[in-house]
């Protein structure tokens, strides 16, 4: 190959994109001094104590100087800010003489006409063939596009923080409205509550309530919807006043169960329908000899757990008990139970048993709940729900849903009832 026919491939590869000779034949005529001089960053070289020696026209025209204002009359570090020269001083200098080089440094330079220009520098020792360092080369970057860059998106980020605040603060505000403001004093009973919220990003959709029915009789509820955000905080509206409502038309915790199922099942039509777990209770306290009689139905809702006063733990399964809202005439499940005066029957969602306790996902799971429960029994409804919430506080992060907690506790006759 001739060296006319090297050139025009080399000016090919170099994507000049022509074919011109003079055009190329000028490309080459480039001279080093000349890159030095006008190259897109700015150059200076300095003495070790820092003497600006060289400094190119680009650095030059970024700040305004004369050459022969610079050379050999200032330091590196007088052309930089105060902050900059401290920085320089004690952290800059020290490094590049222990390391030889330093790289992309972020400082600010000083322009002759008071601005601050952002640079990133970097520096490096020339050595001589026995070693010895000579002089201190030092590349300069304008950074200002970069400072504007890293300013919006600090806005950005101040901005979306700002909302996030204010997003949290409304699904606290909304989380707080599905739940009642306290529970109410039931005669011949201890209430307790507690309300674990895993993200504050989201509305969760685990609610409960405790209201009187007429005749002297209590309910409650505990459940969990699916889904969170928006469309569960609506369905968790809904299966309250829903569940709260149909007491007015019938005691029987099925028939109140199978009311809710109807009204979310008619709202979906059969398309994309929202349903929930959920155990409804009936309270029916005996004065005379303190404790209640309860009547649970459940809807594909995790067992109640019911700490006896001699410490021994049972599971008030309901079996067969289907989701409500998910299909027409689902099954519920019925129960009773005797709650007698040092008992306490506690109800919970399933965050609680979700709850992730190993690294590899491992699941705290309903046995170890259980064995928790062994533990802790007896228990008062306060101390039980106490207890929780301290263990749900020690999985951290690995708790990744919503934890709702309800437990009644009988007290005895004298304390809390009227004979």
């Amino acid at each position: 190959m001739t060296s006319a026919a090297g050139d025009r491939d080399r000016g090919s590869a170099l994507g000049a994109g022509t074919d011109d000779d003079a055009t190329f034949a000028a490309l080459l005529e480039d001279s080093a001094e000349d890159l030095y001089e006008n190259a897109p960053c700015g150059y200076l070289s300095t003495s070790l104590d820092g003497r600006i020696a060289k400094v190119n026209a680009t650095l030059l025209d970024w700040l305004g100087w004369r050459r022969d204002e610079l050379v050999g009359r200032k330091h590196f570090s007088d052309l930089l800010t105060v902050g900059g020269r401290l920085y320089h001083e004690t952290h800059f200098a020290p490094l590049l003489r222990m390391q030889g080089k330093i790289r992309g440094i972020a400082l600010e330079m000083k322009t002759t006409d008071g601005r601050r220009l952002p640079v990133l520098v970097s520096s490096q020792v020339k050595t001589g063939s026995q070693g010895q360092p000579l002089l201190i080369r030092t590349t300069v970057f304008d950074a200002s596009e970069r400072r504007a860059y890293e300013t919006e998106l600090l806005r950005a980020r101040r901005e979306a923080e700002q909302e996030r605040e204010r997003l949290q603060r409304l699904n606290g505000t909304l989380q707080t409205t599905l739940l009642p403001p306290e529970l109410p004093d039931v005669p011949g009973l201890e209430v307790a509550a507690y309300y674990h919220i895993a993200s504050a990003d989201e509305v969760g959709g685990d609610f409960y309530d405790l209201f009187p029915i007429a005749g002297g009789s209590w309910g409650m509820f505990l459940g969990d919807v699916c889904g969170k955000g928006a469309p569960a905080a609506a369905l968790t509206s809904q299966a309250r006043y829903t569940l709260r409502t149909a007491t007015a038309y019938t005691r029987d915790p099925a028939a109140v169960l199978d009311m809710l199922n109807t009204t979310l099942t008619e709202r979906s039509h059969g398309h994309n329908p929202r349903f929930c777990t959920i155990i409804f209770g009936l309270i029916e306290p005996t004065p005379q000899r303190g404790g209640c009689d309860i009547t649970l139905a459940g809807g594909g809702h995790p067992p109640a757990l019911l700490l006896r006063a001699d410490g021994a733990v049972e599971e008030m399964h309901t079996w067969g008990g289907q989701l409500i809202g998910a299909i027409r005439n689902a099954q519920i499940v019925t129960r009773k139970l005797r709650l007698e005066v040092g008992d306490t029957l506690i109800l919970y969602t399933d965050g609680l048993t979700e709850a992730r306790t190993t690294a590899d996902g491992g699941r705290y799971g309903d046995r170890a709940l259980i064995e928790f429960a062994r533990a802790l029994a007896p228990v008062t409804a306060s101390g039980g729900v106490e207890a929780i919430r301290e263990l749900l506080a020690s999985f951290g992060s690995g708790v990744e849903d919503d934890t709702a907690v309800l437990a009644i506790h009988a007290l005895p006759p004298s304390r809390g009832a009227t004979p």
